[in-house]
């Protein structure tokens, strides 16, 4: 339990890093204006493949670029094209969501929990922000901000809003306050059909409420793009850190191995190289900026792991994963050990692996131990990688869906939401 006096203390203390930029970019910043801003991405350059385009026309999704790039031709300066930016990708956060939890009406025959319309709508919408040419001044500085703006709203960053709670809002019988998180589709040059259940959960939970031994529990979620540099920038940063002192728990979750869950126990601070969604590599220490003294190599989960894997929370087997990969203090070859890391070594990879899941988690618990209030369960939690049915898994001649498809994405989606209530219910409250 911690005083309204210390806790206001300690927010103003995080609001104040962030905006110097002590966990990441300062969190008024533009990402840097490159002479490619106009460029369409690698990520967007996919779009006019014909999966991609089947599930736009397949989700009703394909009729909200059109929209947009009207909303755009019609602004008449930069302060227009900011509130249109911000309605139409505000907008296509709330379609995602309604669409995923069963609200609105149905618009083509894709099942309503899959995540894929909202990723390429999105990248639809920031190919059509990159090529419109209005008719005033924009530059490319300008035009990065709108870009990083329809990016923000979409994903549901800026939106993470729980509900007021009377009196002393850790008191007895205030309303639980959960913060998930959720990933794009990635490993897209591999197979473009790809679906990520980190992300479907993110759009099925978002808003609602699940009931746990210690009452009601509000969960917020936010969607991360699979990009290095995001990363780099501060994203998980100014989108997490706000909210530390708002919440009881905090997950980040992504798609992991094949056939079960798993709760990563270890995150290190290293970048494996492995493309992102821009088939940009990078291979280096995590960046944090601001540290002072010397960057740990390690960050641990505070998730009640035990309670986690000792329930029954569906179909698939959760486990307590405490592997890592390390250079042993003293040692120049890197090895992998089952039950942690030792003292003094150098982070090769976390239980989550050297990819942005690893690193996810590495950012969340980092913010945890430099500004949470003490006790917060903050962790990891990889997902079953979610399979095509039997007789549709070659990405060349598969279709786009089947029925184990959708199964197991519902199926993925159901357990993470016992899981969360297995979580809270088994933590100490901060």
């Amino acid at each position: 339990m911690h005083g309204s006096t210390r806790t206001a203390t300690r927010t103003v203390a995080l609001a104040a890093a962030l905006l110097l930029g002590l966990t990441g970019s300062p969190a008024t910043a533009a990402p840097a204006a490159g002479a490619d801003i106009g460029t369409p991405t690698a990520e967007e350059r996919r779009l006019d493949r014909a999966v991609p385009q089947e599930i736009l026309r397949r989700s009703g999704f394909a009729a909200l670029t059109p929209a947009f790039g009207r909303a755009l031709a019609s602004a008449d300066s930069y302060g227009e094209a900011r509130r249109a930016v911000d309605r139409h990708g505000s907008a296509l956060w709330d379609r995602a969501v309604d669409r995923a939890q069963g609200r609105g009406p149905v618009r083509g025959d894709l099942s309503r929990d899959d995540d894929r319309p909202l990723y390429w709508a999105r990248l639809a919408m920031s190919r059509e922000l990159r090529s419109w040419q209005p008719g005033f001044e924009l530059g490319g500085e300008r035009r990065a901000r709108l870009v990083e703006l329809l990016e923000t709203v979409s994903r549901g960053q800026d939106s993470l809003r729980f509900p007021e709670r009377d009196g002393d809002r850790r008191g007895a019988g205030a309303p639980l306050r959960i913060l998930v998180t959720g990933f794009d589709p990635f490993t897209l040059d591999r197979d473009i059909r790809i679906s990520n259940p980190s992300g479907a959960a993110a759009l099925a939970l978002d808003g609602t409420v699940i009931r746990t031994a210690r009452g009601p529990a509000r969960i917020e979620t936010a969607v991360f793009p699979v990009r290095w540099q995001d990363f780099a920038d501060g994203e998980v940063e100014r989108t997490l850190g706000p909210h530390l002192d708002d919440i009881d728990l905090l997950t980040t979750i992504s798609q992991g191995r094949v056939g079960r869950f798993d709760v990563e126990r270890t995150n290190g601070a290293w970048r494996g190289g492995f493309p992102d969604n821009d088939n940009v590599s990078r291979t280096e220490t995590v960046p944090v900026a601001g540290l002072t003294g010397v960057q740990p190599q390690w960050s641990s989960s505070s998730l009640p792991y035990a309670a986690i894997v000792a329930a029954p929370t569906g179909r698939f087997p959760v486990r307590d994963n405490t592997a890592v990969t390390e250079i042993p203090l003293g040692g120049t070859a890197a090895v992998d050990r089952a039950d942690g890391p030792t003292a003094g070594s150098t982070a090769r990879a976390g239980g989550g692996g050297n990819y942005l899941s690893n690193e996810i988690a590495y950012r969340a618990t980092l913010l945890r131990d430099r500004f949470g209030p003490a006790g917060l369960p903050v962790g990891h939690l990889h997902t079953p990688v979610l399979e095509f049915g039997a007789g549709n898994t070659d990405p060349v001649t598969g279709v786009v869906s089947d029925p184990g498809h959708v199964r197991n994405r519902v199926d993925i989606v159901a357990q993470i939401r016992t899981v969360l209530t297995v979580a809270v219910r088994s933590s100490p409250r901060p």
